[in-house]
This record gives C-alpha cells, sequence and structure tokens, in this order.
C-alpha cells in the first residue's frame, strides 16, 4: 500500500469534519473560535485520530462509524498542546513552528480556547451515538475510557510529573512511567475507542493497548530525541535521550517498536495500517 498516500487521504477526511464542527471564526464570540481554529488547523499529523479509523478498518468497519469519535479525540489532544505551551506550564512561545496560541491571541484567551476544545471534543464523541448500528453503550462506554485516559491518573497526571522540579533526578522507570501517562495514554484512548465502537473483544482490546503504549512511549522518546537533534528549545526537564543519549533511545525506541508490531500478531497480517504507522513513527524526522 502507498503509506503516505494513506496518511494523506485519512487527514483530509478528518480536516474536513473538523472544519464542519468547530463554529467559523466570525461566530460570537469570534476571538474564541479564531484561537481554537488556529490550534487545530496550525499543521497537526491527525496520527491519534488516524490511529481510531485504522483501528475501525482492521476490525472490519467503515471509518465514518468512528469518525466523530476520531476528531473529538483530535480536539481533546489540542486542548492540551494549547494548555502545555502556556507560561505557567511550558511556556513554549513555538508549537508546530508557528506562535503558540497565547502568543498569538493571549493568555487568557488560550486558556478558554483549551476549555472550549476539551468540551467539543466530548461533544463531537457523542455525535458519534447518531451514526446507523453505534449503541449507546458503546459511546458511554468510550466517553468513559477517554474520560479515565485524560484524567489525573494518566495525561493530566502524567503532566503533573512532567513540571516537577525535583524530575532532573528522576529514575528510568519514572521517566517510563511519566511517558506512559503524558504521551501513550492518548494514544491508547484513541486505538480502544475505535475498537470498542467496532465490537473489539477483550483480547483484541488488551492487544491493541498493548500497541498503544508501546508506540505511544516510542514517540514521545523520538519526539525528545528530535528536540535535542533539531535544538527547537532548551531542554529545562530530564528526557530519556538527555539522560542515556541519542543512540540509546533509537535502541529503545525500535525495541518498542517491535513489542507493538509482535502484539499484532492475532490480527494475522491484517493489520498492515498499524504496522506502517509503528513503522512511521520511529522513521519521522519532525
Amino acid at each position: 500500500m502507498n503509506f503516505e498516500k494513506y496518511l494523506k487521504d485519512k487527514k483530509i477526511i478528518i480536516d474536513k469534519a473538523l472544519d464542519e464542527f468547530l463554529p467559523t471564526e466570525e461566530k460570537s464570540p469570534s476571538n474564541i473560535h479564531k484561537a481554537m481554529r488556529y490550534s487545530v488547523f496550525s499543521g497537526g499529523k491527525r496520527l491519534r485520530p488516524i490511529l481510531t479509523l485504522a483501528t475501525a478498518e482492521l476490525l472490519g468497519e467503515e471509518i465514518e462509524t468512528v469518525l466523530n469519535t476520531a476528531c473529538g479525540i483530535e480536539l481533546i489532544h489540542t486542548f492540551s498542546l494549547i494548555h502545555d505551551d502556556l507560561p505557567c506550564i511550558d511556556n513554549d512561545d513555538f508549537r508546530r513552528g508557528k506562535p503558540s496560541n497565547h502568543k498569538v491571541f493571549g493568555e487568557a484567551m488560550a486558556l478558554l480556547a483549551g476549555d472550549a476544545l476539551l468540551v467539543s471534543g466530548f461533544e463531537f464523541i457523542v455525535k458519534n451515538a447518531e451514526v446507523k448500528g453505534i449503541k449507546k453503550r458503546a459511546i458511554l462506554k468510550v466517553i468513559k475510557e477517554i474520560s479515565y485516559y485524560i484524567g489525573t491518573e494518566n495525561m493530566l497526571g502524567g503532566q503533573v510529573e512532567d513540571i516537577n522540579p525535583e524530575n532532573k533526578n528522576i529514575t528510568k522507570k519514572d521517566l517510563y512511567n511519566m511517558y506512559m501517562k503524558k504521551t501513550a495514554a492518548l494514544i491508547c484512548a484513541s486505538i480502544r475507542a475505535g475498537a470498542i465502537l467496532s465490537g473489539a473483544n477483550q483480547r483484541q482490546l488488551k492487544a491493541l493497548a498493548r500497541y498503544g503504549e508501546n508506540i505511544g512511549v516510542a514517540f514521545q522518546i523520538v519526539d525528545d530525541m528530535l528536540d535535542i537533534m533539531q535544538d527547537q528549545r532548551e531542554m529545562k526537564k530530564s528526557t530519556y535521550p538527555q539522560k542515556y543519549g541519542i543512540n540509546e533511545s533509537k535502541i529503545e525506541a525500535e525495541r518498542l517498536i517491535k513489542e507493538a508490531k509482535k502484539s499484532l500478531k492475532i490480527f494475522n497480517n491484517k493489520a498492515e495500517v498499524l504496522d506502517n504507522l509503528a513503522d512511521y513513527i520511529i522513521s519521522r524526522e519532525k
């Protein structure tokens, strides 16, 4: 398959759905809608919603069945990025090569835009209940899962650990745990949401969760490697490549990707897209 074309085609579908769902910039109050759209359409790869769509396809469902949930997850992801960049957290002036939301719209509006995207994300997921063949119980389960994966035991908790001034002395085990929470959790939620809406059984859900955990940690290791190699920002916190070096980080990321792909063996070579997505994570340059 032409994997680059697959990613491009799915991104177009996701962007179209997001554009149709989000309020236009002209709709009052226009300043918050401009801020929301600024970050949503700032050049994201749409990895998380693509994982939702690819999981549905793996389990024999049409992507339209889970598209609303996939887009909802992307809005929730964007909320986390806006808040991460705020001066009170990471204090980053740029995101994806463009000025961060708070640099363009101010801290107060960035905070509110992030809040609005979180709310809109769940609204989008609830909208998935309108799709023919989707059981209301499945939507409730997805909402419960996503709430868990973005809560204080996972994504938000990982962000808390990430800004802990004592994390300069973090152990490898604790570093892994933080990566699992702050990055892998939402990736797992993206995959499991697509699986739940597609009627996956427990064995499939567990295998897909292992896949998500491994590619999620690998994704963060690669992200941190790229930050160092491209000198995108001053390293204020401990990261895997900062503590253990670029070479060991590459080896560890490759090991995690192999483990992720091993988890897909139960699908009998039908998981080509998820295999390719795993390889994409390890080979990306930005």
